[in-house]
C-alpha cells in the first residue's frame, strides 16, 4: 500500500476514534449521573450549575467549556480539532444519553451504572486521547498551568483545580459521594491501561522480515 494510502487509513482511524471516544465519554457521564452515587469533580460542578440555572447538563458542559478554553490564551495553549469537538460532541452526547437512560432503581442497578460509567469513561479517554487531535478543554487547562508555572507539579495543579470545582459543585447541589471516590481511584489506572492500547501510531509498524527455516 502507498504511503498516502496509509496516511488516509490512519486519519480515518483517528477521526473514528475521536468521535467514538467523545460520544462514549458523554454516555459514561450519563451513566454516572443516573447512578446517583456521585460524579467526578468536574461533573459535580456541572450538575450543581444545572440545578441552579435549570439548563440541561449538556448545555452546562458546553457553556463551561467556553470560558475554560479562553483561559488557554494567557497560558499560550493551542486548541486542536479534538479540543473543539470535545466541547460540542460530549455536550450533545450526554444530553441524548440522559434522555434515553432511565434512572437507576435499587442499589444493584445504581452500582451497575456507576461501575459501567467509570469503565466506559476510561475506555473513552483512551480513544479520544489516543486519536491525537488535542486534549479536552479541562485537561488542557491543567497541563497549561503546569507548563506555565514549572515549579508547580501537574499532580498539584490537577488536585487543586479538581478540589476547587468539587467544592463549588457540592455547594451548588451537585452529587458527590461513593462514585466520586471510586472515580478518583480508578480513572488513573484505567487511563494508563487504555491510552497505550488506543493510541494511533504516527507511522505503521514495519513488518518483520520473513525468515526461511533451513532444511533439516
Amino acid at each position: 500500500m502507498t504511503s498516502s494510502g496509509n496516511r488516509d487509513r490512519r486519519l480515518t482511524r483517528r477521526l473514528v476514534q475521536l468521535f467514538a471516544g467523545l460520544i462514549l465519554y458523554g454516555v459514561s457521564m450519563a451513566l454516572m449521573i443516573q447512578s446517583a452515587l456521585g460524579l467526578n469533580p468536574w461533573d459535580v460542578f456541572h450538575q450543581g450549575l444545572t440545578r441552579v440555572t435549570g439548563l440541561s447538563f449538556g448545555w452546562i458542559v458546553l457553556l463551561v467549556g467556553i470560558p475554560v478554553l479562553l483561559l488557554w490564551i494567557p497560558l499560550r495553549q493551542r486548541p486542536g480539532f479534538g479540543t473543539i469537538a470535545n466541547v460540542v460532541v460530549v455536550a450533545v452526547a450526554v444530553d441524548v444519553a440522559l434522555a434515553v437512560l432511565p434512572l437507576g432503581q435499587g442499589l444493584t442497578a445504581r452500582t451497575g451504572y456507576l461501575v459501567s460509567g467509570i469503565l466506559l469513561n476510561g475506555l473513552a479517554t483512551g480513544l479520544y486521547i489516543g486519536a491525537r487531535f488535542g486534549p479536552g478543554p479541562r485537561d488542557g487547562l491543567m497541563t497549561g498551568i503546569a507548563a506555565r508555572f514549572p515549579r508547580l507539579s501537574l499532580r498539584l495543579v490537577r488536585t487543586s483545580i479538581e478540589l476547587g470545582v468539587l467544592g463549588a459543585g457540592f455547594l451548588l447541589g451537585g452529587t458527590a459521594g461513593l462514585g466520586t471516590i471510586a472515580y478518583a481511584l480508578a480513572i488513573g489506572p484505567l487511563a494508563q491501561l487504555f491510552i497505550p492500547l488506543c493510541t494511533v501510531p504516527d507511522r505503521p509498524r514495519a513488518a518483520l522480515p520473513s525468515v526461511d527455516c533451513p532444511a533439516g
